[in-house]
């Protein structure tokens, strides 16, 4: 438990540096800001994985897999890879949800701060449980396996008439009914009193959009974690990085975000490998170093096609 705490504690300790000193008055993230971020939680995570080395070494985490320290640190560059991948899309939804709510820059920050806390706390459980469906139940592996495939499927056939609009989603309709919502924003506030009624501020419903909608995309990162390891640690520290360098990485790619249209094939063939390799997990035993190869490969490919062709475009 030393080393969890640690962890934990570490990651607060970070995120309050973050509100109380680096961002202590809200500003525009300029895309050269985000991207020094973005490299420094990238290198952080890729670090990490020395540290995961270090831990399966000395045994000062549990090994429920017996898993070799090299195996374990690879395990856990994997899973942050496919975690980071797979977070394009969230990417997505969010500039979505920032511009339906007409959002402005400077308090963007704010809510994303916010919103990580809920997500690590929601991530948290669904990691919790999903490790203890895999271990009592070992055809929920089958399941998870059926269900990423089914959805790389899903985002291969989907048009893009199926587009998120944050103002007709059941969670922003069923806010409003629970709570009176202002359609001001008052800087940094998420709520406002108005005539004696305190009221939701854009600020704090986008805030809980965005925290349901990164629910929903757990959903199918959870599992594709899982078909890598069932390492409580490793799933849950790979999810965190992932999660922390989130923020940056939506400031740098906002403006950019167009220039990646193919990233969506690249995230189908990651999901679509996973899918197949928890299928076929007690036929096929492949080594290590061929997931992280794939999921590699297939971000690479995925971003040199997209510059290309937008280069092409202009």
């Amino acid at each position: 438990m030393i080393v969890w705490i640690t962890f934990l504690a570490a990651v607060l300790v970070f995120l309050a540096l973050d509100l109380g000193v680096f961002n202590k008055n809200p500003h525009i993230i300029s895309s050269k800001e985000a991207g020094k971020w973005t490299g420094i939680w990238v290198t952080l995570s890729f670090l990490f994985s020395g540290v995961v080395y270090w831990l399966y070494t000395t045994n000062y985490i549990p090994n429920p897999d017996a898993l070799k320290p090299s195996a374990a640190a690879m395990k856990f560059i994997t899973g942050y890879l496919i975690e980071l991948s797979l977070s394009i899309d969230n990417i997505f939804v969010i500039a979505i949800i920032f511009a339906a709510f007409k959002i402005p820059q400077k308090y963007q920050h704010r809510v994303l701060f916010w919103g990580i806390l809920g997500a690590i706390i929601f991530r948290g459980l669904m990691i919790f449980f999903g490790v203890m469906l895999i271990n009592k139940f070992s055809w929920m592996t089958y399941i998870f396996g059926a269900f990423l495939i089914y959805t790389a499927m899903k985002m291969l056939f989907s048009g893009d008439d199926e587009q998120f609009q944050p103002k007709k989603s059941f969670v922003y309709k069923s806010l409003k009914k629970i709570m009176p919502i202002s359609n001001h924003i008052d800087e940094e506030h998420f709520f406002v009193k108005r005539r004696h009624i305190t009221a939701a501020t854009p600020l704090f419903v986008a805030l809980v959009v965005i925290e349901v909608m990164d629910v929903v995309f757990a959903i199918d990162s959870v599992p594709a974690i899982l078909a890598i390891t069932n390492d409580p640690f490793l799933v849950f520290s790979s999810n965190i990085f992932a999660i922390l360098g989130l923020r940056s990485m939506y400031f740098f790619l906002a403006n950019m975000l167009a220039k990646f249209s193919y990233l969506e094939y690249s995230l189908i063939a990651i999901l679509s490998f996973v899918g197949v390799k928890m299928i076929a997990h007690d036929f096929i035993k492949l080594p290590e170093w061929v997931s992280l190869a794939f999921i590699a490969v297939a971000l690479g490919v995925g971003i040199i096609v997209s510059l290309q062709k937008a280069k092409q475009s202009e």
